[in-house]
């Protein structure tokens, strides 16, 4: 007898182990079908002036931006790493501020190697590990290896009239593929710089046959080859079917997945299609603006048909502040300004260079109808992503980003950042601490006045360091680097030690490429 209850006991506990086991597998499986989907939507050239969510005395309708603000979490303190394109795009995908690369100032071109070296982590790779399936569509600018004849050594970064002889019936190499992104559709440069070439999975999708070129001041491209397939006018479009059809695709799976959706717009060439041609009763940059919102309103009617809008992590910023080719004088006389209060415009280490709009929609975890006005980089992407999904993030990895999770949740309204660094296409340098920004540089380092050049040639004497309270004077009108010395030098020495420690988060110090003949950290560092 006392062996048959002591048989019966064993399988009680064996039944017990083996329903808690099977409670465990149920609940794995059900925090993998919770991870949320990712999608990160990236303007190009876009204007914090230039969202009515944001600005609502500006003249161009945004509706579907603004339905997003008003279902999320609006930021209206997020700055992008650079005021360029390239830069930014880089500091995104790996969590790194752009200028410890080999690129010091400017972007690269359509024929440049790959910025991002095999061995750096991107946000792509890290989310595979975490059960991600991933995509980019879109404009990359961040350099790949076209199979090149003719062996130029200025085509590494900046040479953007280059037209080497490219075998485009060979793949790519060190593009999106190899840098996490299992799918990829996109082209490599800006939409006005050459080649005019679509490339899926590391292909070309065909090997041009003709030239194109235009001169339009606003419509224009540079000259270079040109695939039948790649039409400038539908380009926006055709990206946004492809990246709809991959939402599609992938709602029906059972892996969450990140699309990295980059946009060419409303970068030049501004193309607005017949369907917004004077639409915004602006400029025909307003009218690419409200394609550009409408491509949002796209993705989010793909997420709510495919019942996966709830436990979406939806992004959309832009990669920098405006650019002139909007034409700012022409938009001043509808009383519209891309800039809204901010100095200065894309390319700028002004306000208007990276001050830009942000908006996290996640109807699941993420309030509605709320902003912050904590500070946010756009290298802030990675951490926030690892801290979600639980990855740890190592010493080599993501150096310049923090998570940004508890603002998007409500968690917490706190600064999760205490300095952020700016940085100008001259390369020239900021540092943001509160409402403090200490820019080392005389002028723009851009595009607006006084440009380095003005500077130089008009022999302007102007203080080497400008200083500005942002809380009282967000136009940067006011350089208060007399009355306020002490402040000015304690920020330019954490400026120098986020530099030289090759970190700005905490962990072991890290190298930046390039040091010998860095020019533009001379004046911090000595």
């Amino acid at each position: 007898m006392k062996k048959v209850l002591n048989f019966i006991t064993i399988l009680f506990v064996f039944s017990q182990l083996s329903v808690h086991a099977q409670r465990n597998k149920a609940t794995t499986q059900k925090g993998t079908a919770q991870s949320p989907n990712i999608i990160y939507i990236l303007a190009d050239d876009l204007g914090y002036g230039d969202v009515k969510a944001f600005n609502p005395e500006g003249k161009i309708a945004t509706p579907n931006l603004d339905a997003m603000a008003a279902n999320g979490v609006k930021f209206t303190d997020a700055h992008t790493s650079s005021a360029v394109c390239t830069p930014t795009r880089y500091g995104i995908l790996t969590g790194r501020y752009n200028w410890r690369t080999s690129l010091k100032s400017f972007v690269l071109s359509g024929y440049s190697k790959s910025l991002i070296k095999q061995e750096r982590t991107t946000i792509a790779e890290m989310l595979k590990t975490q059960g991600y399936t991933t995509a980019y569509v879109g404009k990359w600018h961040l350099g790949w290896d076209w199979d090149v004849q003719d062996k130029d050594s200025n085509l590494e970064h900046n040479k953007l009239n280059a037209n080497p002889e490219v075998n485009f019936a060979s793949p790519v190499k060190n593009g999106p593929a190899t840098h996490g992104f299992e799918y990829s559709f996109g082209f490599c440069g800006s939409l006005d710089m050459a080649p005019y070439v679509y490339v899926e999975n590391d292909m070309p999708t065909m090997v041009p046959t003709k030239t194109t070129v235009s001169v339009d001041e606003k419509g224009i491209w540079r000259k270079g080859p040109t695939s039948d397939d790649f039409v400038h006018a539908t380009v926006l479009q055709d990206l946004t079917d492809k990246a709809v059809k991959y939402i599609d695709e992938k709602a029906k799976g059972k892996s969450p997945f990140f699309l990295y959706f980059p946009l060419p717009a409303p970068h030049t060439p501004i193309l607005p299609t017949t369907e917004f041609l004077g639409k915004s009763n602006t400029n025909m940059y307003g009218d690419f603006v409200m394609q550009v919102d409408d491509v949002v309103g796209q993705i989010r009617a793909a997420l709510k048909k495919q019942g996966i809008s709830e436990n979406t992590l939806l992004v959309f910023t832009s990669d920098n502040g405006c650019s002139p080719k909007a034409d700012f004088e022409e938009l001043a006389k509808v009383d519209h300004d891309p800039s809204y209060t901010f100095r200065g415009t894309k390319a700028d280490i002004f306000e208007g260079g990276h001050h830009v709009p942000f908006i996290v929609e996640w109807p699941n975890r993420a309030p509605k109808n709320t902003s912050t006005d904590k500070i946010i980089c756009t290298t802030d992407f990675f951490a926030t992503c690892a801290e979600l999904t639980g990855y740890k993030i190592k010493d080599t990895e993501a150096e310049d980003s923090y998570s940004m999770l508890s603002l998007i949740q409500g968690e917490k309204d706190e600064e999760i950042r205490e300095y952020t660094v700016h940085h100008s296409i001259n390369g020239s340098f900021a540092i943001r601490q509160g409402s403090w920004k200490l820019s080392v540089c005389p002028g723009s380092g851009g595009w607006s006045y006084p440009r380095p050049q003005d500077i130089k040639q008009e022999k302007l004497d102007l203080p080497a360091m400008q200083l500005y309270n942002l809380a009282a004077d967000i136009g940067e009108t006011k350089n208060l680097i007399a009355q306020f010395p002490e402040k000015a030098a304690e920020l330019k020495l954490a400026l120098k030690k986020i530099i030289l420690d090759g970190r700005s988060t905490a962990g072991a110090v890290q190298e930046n490429d390039g040091m010998e003949g860095w020019e533009q950290i001379e004046g911090i560092i000595n």
